[in-house]
């Protein structure tokens, strides 16, 4: 029986009492290595320690600039034992964006994973008001102090003083400032309590059949509200996480970890995806391959159910294809869940035809973050299922999606103006667009603000268009634009790699990404792609107009959020002269 969730710090004491041997685990010289609720323990003392020495008080914030590790967690529950704030930092934002963060919050602690992170700090410390740094790797560097080298007294059972500190914490004691990713304009900091995320972390999961020694793997970005919530959650269930700090070693994590319990963003469904594709070129694998699918969609409801199919041709298809797919996650996972983003109708179909139900949530960082998702008692695909049973959730007028309960935010940090106009009668307002069906299960079309009106007063929205060209292999990224406009387009960053693998094998010469998306051959092959899609879209929403680009839309270079979303407004900024020239040349050719 799990112990009742007030604060944050009711996890950590749950999970410390449970006297777990492999309470976490990390990767070492080519091993995983063991973290025990002991050792767990004596860490977040010693740095809670630390930090109070330093004069570090409740409510005073402390920032984390570090990649997935067991010391994120640890600086995070010393933070929150002494009722002071955690302001997580992406890892992937610049100096001048880590320095805003920094100054904005008014962190006066922070803890660096490794030397470029201390070096990106060390270049802004005279911009920010950051008195001390903390660095986890042994690293020796002036105005730095090593994580093993924390000056803390040693432990020998637990320390009743701290401990009466954090059970003094109180649910409406702010825990944590989460800036947002930032799709438009300059990041808000989202102030959320205990009371908050306790609610939330404490019913995200009912339905879903959590066990102790199951396991799973923390590679999503601890700075983001979904990862953390996740990492809390499944700490606070008995679940075993093993940290990943680079999602480019997330294949080989899943192979060696072999998790039960698999939380992603689309994207890194999409990548699986993807590369399934890929491998099931030519003859005969691609023969195989079709016949698998249309076994698959035939028992799709089936797997929808939760129910393993038992005919035959199914256990062919899963010996030959889908097993294959599930081998390459680890072979052990039982759950599927996936949030952050829109996951698509479409891809979630294929998953389901391959035998693995996704469970899709929905949620923002201001809630939480979860208020809907779909469980294994209750799932509906192309929804994110039912609202959570402690939230209430209406739909505005303007199809708005409104929510109220324990897990909405205390406010944005320092921005009354922007906290007022985030909330409607009592009811906060999401900027999503939505609809909730008769049983209860929720939809989300798209972002309010993402909507594109054209100048036929028609309104198009490009979220699941986007996702429907992203299924192609050789689409990397797309976004539609068009507001205002008389017709809608498309600008198309190609996935390279695969492009130029068709391009050599189509004996198309190239010098640079430049001159290949702008060979004739190659804007045809993505005009079929696009056109592919547009025999599933209402006529108003049909793409007419195809931009290649010669770049990769990533967080690095602004283009995505460091959650992988669209920055938009970015992108459309970027090209806009691109943008101008092609709907004047499209208005030229039908004055002629």
């Amino acid at each position: 029986m799990l112990k009742p969730l007030s604060t944050l710090n009711d996890i950590f004491f749950t999970v410390v009492d449970r006297d777990e041997p492999r309470l976490v685990l990390y990767r070492k010289n080519d091993s995983w290595t063991a973290v025990s609720s002991g050792d767990f323990y004596r860490n977040v003392i010693s740095v809670a320690w630390a930090l109070a020495h330093w004069g570090i008080r409740k409510g005073d914030r402390v920032a984390i600039l570090s990649e997935n590790r067991p010391e994120w967690a640890m600086a995070d529950f010393a933070t929150l034992f002494l009722g002071a704030v955690t302001v997580p930092t992406y890892s992937t934002l610049t100096g001048e964006q880590t320095a805003f963060v920094l100054r904005d919050s008014g962190a006066r602690v922070i803890f660096v994973s490794t030397k470029p992170h201390l070096d990106k700090v060390l270049a802004i410390r005279d911009q920010v008001p950051v008195e001390r740094i903390v660095v986890m790797d042994d690293i020796e560097a002036a105005g730095a102090m090593a994580w093993d080298r924390l000056d803390s007294p040693t432990l020998t059972g637990r320390s009743v003083q701290f401990e009466e500190t954090a059970r003094a914490i109180q649910p409406h004691d702010l825990a944590t400032i989460i800036y947002t990713s930032g799709t438009t304009g300059i990041a808000k900091g989202v102030m959320l309590t205990h009371g908050n995320m306790a609610t939330n972390i404490a019913c995200a999961l009912e339905g879903f059949d959590i066990r102790r020694g199951q396991s799973s793997i923390s590679f999503l970005p601890l700075s983001h509200v979904t990862a953390r919530h996740l990492d809390f959650a499944m700490l606070y269930h008995g679940v075993t996480l093993a940290y990943c700090s680079f999602i480019e070693m997330l294949p080989q994590a899943l192979l060696e970890v072999r998790p039960t319990f698999f939380v992603a963003v689309p994207r890194v469904y999409e990548k699986i995806y993807a590369q399934t594709q890929q491998k099931t070129k030519g003859f005969p694998k691609h023969a195989v391959y079709s016949w698998a699918m249309s076994v698959g969609r035939a028992h799709k409801p089936a797997i929808l159910a939760g129910r393993t199919p038992r005919s035959l041709s199914w256990r062919l298809a899963n010996k030959l294809v889908f097993s294959k797919i599930r081998t390459a996650l680890g072979d052990r996972v039982e759950t599927f869940v996936s949030g952050g983003a829109p996951l698509g109708r479409e891809l979630a179909e294929w998953y389901a035809a391959v035998g693995i139900r996704i469970h899709e949530g929905y949620g923002l960082t201001e809630t939480s973050p979860v208020i809907a998702v779909n469980t294994p008692i209750n799932h509906r695909i192309g929804t994110v299922g039912k609202t959570l049973p402690n939230l209430e959730v209406h739909i505005a007028e303007d199809g708005e999606i409104l929510v109220r309960g324990p897990s909405v935010f205390k406010g944005y940090w320092k921005r009354p103006e922007e906290t007022q106009n985030a909330f409607v009668q009592g009811w906060f307002r999401t900027g999503d667009i939505g609809n909730i069906d008769r049983d209860g299960y929720l939809s989300v079309t798209d972002r309010k603000k993402d909507l594109i009106k054209t100048s036929g007063g028609k309104f198009i929205a490009p979220q699941p268009i986007e996702n429907s060209l992203k299924l192609n292999p050789l689409v990397g990224a797309a976004a539609i634009v068009g507001d205002k406009r008389k017709f809608a387009a498309v600008i198309l960053s190609p996935n390279f790699p695969q492009l130029e693998d068709w391009a050599r094998t189509n004996h198309i010469p190239f010098a640079s990404r430049a001159e290949l998306v702008a060979h004739q051959k190659v804007q045809a092959l993505y005009e079929q792609v696009v056109e592919g899609v547009n025999q599933n879209l209402a006529r108003f929403e049909k793409l007419k107009r195809v931009m290649l680009v010669a770049d990769e839309f990533s967080a690095d270079n602004g283009a995505l959020t460091p959650t992988l979303k669209l920055r938009r407004r970015v992108i459309e900024d970027r090209y806009r002269q691109q943008i101008d020239d092609l709907y004047a040349q499209a208005e030229s050719k039908s004055i002629s």
